[in-house]
Order: structure tokens, then C-alpha cells, then sequence
């Protein structure tokens, strides 16, 4: 059964993605793309892995700036699910 991390569980998950940083009770990641269309790019294979774990980020598009946020907003909390789907995210933007 998926259980919360303890404030040390996550921040030691952050050290190995230094680009996620907590907000609340949730882990994000902003960055800012060469264009919109390659905002919306990232996006599209974000939703695939998302969709593959059956785990879904909040996500937000403002031009070329995209902002993903995980939470386990069934257990309330940042869980291994988020920490997981963080890792695989962070495949996607070195390749765009």
C-alpha cells in the first residue's frame, strides 16, 4: 500500500532531482522551453508516462514555461508514486 514520505523521505528524493523542489504537499518542477511548441511537446510525453503509471501531475502551460506538480492527492501527500513518475519526467526534458 502506497504510504506518505516523512519530510526526511522526501527530502532525501530531492536530492536526486534537484530540478523538483516541494511546495506544500506536493513536489514541482518549472521550466522554461526554446518555444510553445516544444512546451506542448514535453507535455504530450509527460502525459504518456503519466498515463502508463496511471498517475497524473497537475500541469500547467504559460507559453513556453511548463510547471508539473505531483501529488498523491489520495493519501494527501507526496508518495513513492510521485517520486517515481518524477524520475521517469525527468527523461523527458534532457531529449527535447
Amino acid at each position: 500500500m502506497t504510504e506518505l514520505l516523512s519530510d526526511q523521505g522526501i527530502d532525501e528524493a530531492l536530492r536526486e532531482l534537484p530540478a523538483w523542489r516541494r511546495v506544500g504537499d506536493a513536489i514541482e518542477r518549472e521550466t522554461e522551453l526554446a518555444s510553445f511548441p516544444e512546451a506542448i511537446e514535453v507535455v504530450n510525453r509527460v502525459a504518456e508516462l503519466a498515463e502508463a503509471a496511471n498517475h497524473h501531475p497537475d500541469i500547467d502551460i504559460r507559453w513556453r514555461t511548463v510547471i508539473l506538480r505531483l501529488s498523491t492527492h489520495s493519501h494527501g501527500g507526496v508518495t513513492d508514486k510521485d517520486i517515481a513518475l518524477a524520475r521517469e519526467v525527468e527523461r523527458v526534458f534532457p531529449s527535447v
